[in-house]
């Protein structure tokens, strides 16, 4: 015999912990089923909003930056200042994720640090959840009534209960943690500013970043051309911003996700969350506020299919993130299929980011996680703007 729960939470980064922490406080039993021998590789970059949103302290904050420096593939430069609207903020994985599962424990959770190995319906409707220590030298096993499948990218979750054919397209993103020197060149790296970089030979689809992280720098990049040289890659990016001699702190890889399944929940008693249903936003990459929001989401979904003991309840949560956040991830994979796919396009990409209404429009929707729909003037310009830029581009190929 072995332990019963209301709800197993797989994976215990940013999502799960959410997940896990607004279902305890419902009075439901919880395990929280995490190794904790792992750090996502993050840039750690998240709106100031989600500090509210989610009651973070604002002493898990490593550093604020307050601008972007968007680079184009000719070294040519353009400086988006946030103003006085909210700003950027850094976290570290390595503490930020720990910091949340243990909320999560202070709720009620049930933190279990294992590994999942496998699920499977038992005759009684319940999952089973056979479970590997982080050594892997020892196995349990525990039951759920509900799961919620939080255990990133390369989810076992969905590997095992849903079909092949589900599973989302990637980048492949790699980063170094590095120390920040203690007076770096201003020139080319500044703690208060992240730098964005838009070039072929650094990325021949996505981007590469240089984040500052307080004492310590992320830089890194993402690809999912086969053969690209991710490493390489990050060694210039490190030259270029002046810390090519920084002790190298960490290195991490992982896949990330750049498209929302099409469905989430199994239609039993499953429902994937964060970036095992493909919820890492396009073009930008980011990944951490819409892992938080599917946490919650998916809390208020088993709930629901809990207490009205109806499965069909599990799609709510895919429904509600689409409704407020499918038209910003619509436009973001547009932007990335036009704009980065070479380095003409990623050029006037650039230069287009010098434009006042652009900045404002893209800040605002950064930091309020939606569409500004105040000003429709302001849109209509950076709609001529772009099309101009656009068709400028294909005569030029002509």
């Amino acid at each position: 015999m072995y332990e019963v729960f209301d709800v197993a939470v797989v994976g215990g980064g940013p999502c799960g912990a959410i997940a896990a922490m607004h279902l305890a406080r419902q009075g439901l039993s919880v395990a929280l089923i995490d190794p904790e021998n792992r750090i996502k590789p993050c840039g750690g970059a998240i709106p100031s909003r989600l500090l509210t949103d989610y009651a973070i302290p604002e002493s898990l904050l490593v550093s604020k930056a307050n601008a972007a420096r968007i680079i184009a593939p000719s070294g040519k430069t353009v400086e988006m200042r946030i103003g006085d609207i909210g700003y950027v903020g850094m976290v570290d994985r390595a503490t930020f994720d720990p910091y949340l599962r243990a909320r999560a424990e202070a709720a009620g959770a049930r933190r279990i640090r294992a590994r999942a190995e496998s699920l499977e319906y038992r005759s009684d409707g319940a999952l089973q959840i056979t479970l590997s220590s982080p050594s892997g030298d020892r196995t349990s096993r525990i039951a759920a009534r509900q799961v919620v499948g939080s255990d990133g990218a390369n989810s076992t979750v969905r590997r095992q209960m849903f079909p092949a054919a589900r599973k989302p397209p990637y980048v492949f993103a790699y980063h170094e943690i590095v120390e920040t020197p203690a007076e770096p060149d201003p020139a080319l790296f500044r703690p208060d500013r992240c730098d964005v970089i838009y070039d072929g030979h650094v990325s021949p689809d996505f981007y590469g970043w240089v984040f500052p992280h307080g004492r310590q720098t992320s830089i890194g990049c993402g690809s999912a051309v086969k053969g690209h040289d991710l490493r390489k890659a990050t060694s210039e990016l490190r030259r270029a911003a002046g810390l090519n001699d920084a002790r190298v702190i960490r290195r991490e890889g992982a896949p990330l996700p750049l498209k929302p399944m099409r469905r989430w929940d199994d239609g039993r008693s499953i429902l994937l969350a964060g970036d095992a249903a493909g919820t890492v936003a396009p073009s930008s990459g980011e990944g951490i506020y819409y892992a938080m929001l599917c946490g919650k989401l998916s809390a208020d979904a088993i709930s629901l299919s809990l207490a009205t003991n109806k499965a069909s309840a599990l799609k709510q949560a895919r429904r509600s993130f689409m409704r407020d956040h499918g038209r910003v991830f619509f436009i973001l994979g547009l932007m990335q299929t036009i704009w980065y796919r070479n380095d003409r396009l990623r050029e006037r990409f650039v230069s287009m980011c010098a434009d006042p209404d652009v900045q404002r429009l893209t800040w605002q929707s950064y930091l309020d996680k939606k569409l500004v729909r105040s000003d429709p003037f302001a849109h209509a310009r950076v709609f001529l703007k772009d099309t101009a830029q656009l068709f400028a581009n294909l005569a030029g190929q002509k």
